[in-house]
């Protein structure tokens, strides 16, 4: 009897560990950095789930650092969702106004539409940190309607 239970947990072990391979599989993570640590490479098979994505880490450590203070990386961890593209833009991440597909700015890699010239020129002239504040802190993130996209009923 353990001898099957043994073989049942390996089985479903390594059946939802490919599970999430594969899904990392299809998130593109080159050019992709670390949520806690910003100069190590986001790798697959070091996610965790966060705001209907998947958020990457450059090691197995950072993860627990991470959910101890979500809140302290949550700005980087936007960030990671749009750069991704695991989660999709609504409005202005400024104003909440509605998106104008002339006035968008790449932030750090990933490209934020706003609604006016005002706004993209705000965020041009800002940089590193701030310029990531601007956009993906976390009252930016919920003004700008970032979600992941609904998935079709097949």
């Amino acid at each position: 009897m353990n001898r099957s239970r043994n073989w049942l947990v390996a089985a479903v072990s390594v059946f939802v560990l490919a599970a999430t391979l594969v899904a990392a599989d299809k998130i593109d993570l080159k050019d992709i950095k670390c949520v806690v640590n910003p100069k190590g490479p986001a790798k697959a098979g070091t996610e965790v789930a966060y705001k209907g994505g998947q958020v990457f880490f450059c090691c197995n450590n950072c993860p627990k650092a991470f959910q101890a203070d979500t809140a302290k990386f949550a700005t980087r961890a936007n960030h990671q969702l749009v750069a991704t593209k695991q989660v999709v833009q609504g409005a202005c991440p400024l104003s909440g106004g509605k998106l104008n597909a002339d006035a968008t700015v790449k932030v750090a890699g990933a490209t934020v539409a706003f609604c006016c010239e005002n706004c993209q020129g705000k965020v041009a002239k800002a940089e590193g940190d701030a310029q990531l504040e601007l956009v993906f802190s976390d009252a930016a993130f919920k003004k700008a309607k970032f979600e992941a996209p609904k998935k079709d009923k097949e």
